[in-house]
Formats: C-alpha cells, sequence, structure tokens
C-alpha cells in the first residue's frame, strides 16, 4: 500500500503525445497523479473537465498533473483533444502502475463483477514523497479536494 510521507514508487509511462514520462524526473515540482478508468465516460469527463476548469489554479500551485487510465495513447488523444484537457494523460494499458499504486482492483456494475481501476489521486510533493492518498475520489469536487491538499 501506498502510504502517505512515504516516497512515491517510480514508474515510466507513454503519454498522449507518444513521449515518456518517469516520475523521478519530475522532482522539484509536486506532482498530482490521478487515476480514473476510462477516457470519455461521464464521471471521467466530469473529473478531467473539473481539473481543466481549475488549471489555472494548479499552475499557480507549480503542480504537474497526470491523469493515468488503462487506455491507450491514441484514445487519450481523442479524449484530451475533445474536451481540451491542459494536462498530461499516461496510458497504463497493462495497469502495471495502477497496481503499483494499489488502485487495480474487482468492480461490479449492473450486477456483472470485472477488474478495473479504483478512481484514486496520489498528490506528491517536490521531493518525490506522498503527500496525500485519496481514495474513491468523487468526480464532482475533485479538482477542488486536490488544491486544497496541494496547498496544506
Amino acid at each position: 500500500m501506498i502510504e502517505e510521507g512515504k516516497p512515491a514508487p517510480d514508474f515510466e509511462l507513454p503519454t498522449d503525445s507518444g513521449e515518456t514520462v518517469k516520475l523521478s524526473d519530475l522532482r522539484g515540482k509536486p506532482v498530482v497523479l490521478y487515476f480514473y478508468p476510462k477516457d470519455d465516460t461521464p464521471g471521467c469527463t466530469t473529473q478531467a473537465c473539473g481539473i481543466r476548469d481549475a488549471y489555472g489554479e494548479f499552475e499557480r500551485a507549480g503542480a504537474v498533473v497526470l491523469g493515468v487510465s488503462p487506455d491507450s495513447e491514441k484514445s487519450h488523444v481523442k479524449f484530451k483533444d475533445k474536451y481540451e484537457l491542459p494536462f498530461t494523460l499516461l496510458a497504463d494499458t497493462e495497469h502495471s502502475v495502477a497496481e503499483q499504486y494499489g488502485v487495480w482492483g474487482e468492480k461490479s456494475f449492473a450486477g456483472k463483477k470485472y477488474m478495473g481501476v479504483n478512481r484514486s489521486t496520489f498528490v506528491i510533493d517536490a521531493e518525490g514523497n506522498v503527500k496525500r492518498v485519496m481514495r474513491d475520489v468523487k468526480p464532482a469536487n475533485h479538482a477542488d479536494d486536490v488544491l486544497e491538499a496541494l496547498g496544506s
């Protein structure tokens, strides 16, 4: 389990722009690492657009925002373009980083059980330590909750 005050596990994933992001390369800036289930679904769109709408505040806090889902880079490009998202989306197609962060697990919908991402956010400080762990976040007030965590 990921614990507050401990180093955030390092990882490397492809981005929506075809580049690669390595968490440890972002030291010196706070990082908002948010895991979401699927591009262009109602809750995930609400969550992403909430961050988009408050993005100036994330920039003022000096934070790098990274959205992570099991979708492909191609899917991320469409999602990002459709909603004009100003932050980077990472493709965790093998869900290895989701597993590393303990957010991959059994879910159920309409009586069916399946494996997927549990909506969670990790606020990582400039030194690379986990400042806040937020599980089962609510898409509608996610951006405000994260900004509060960044400021504390």
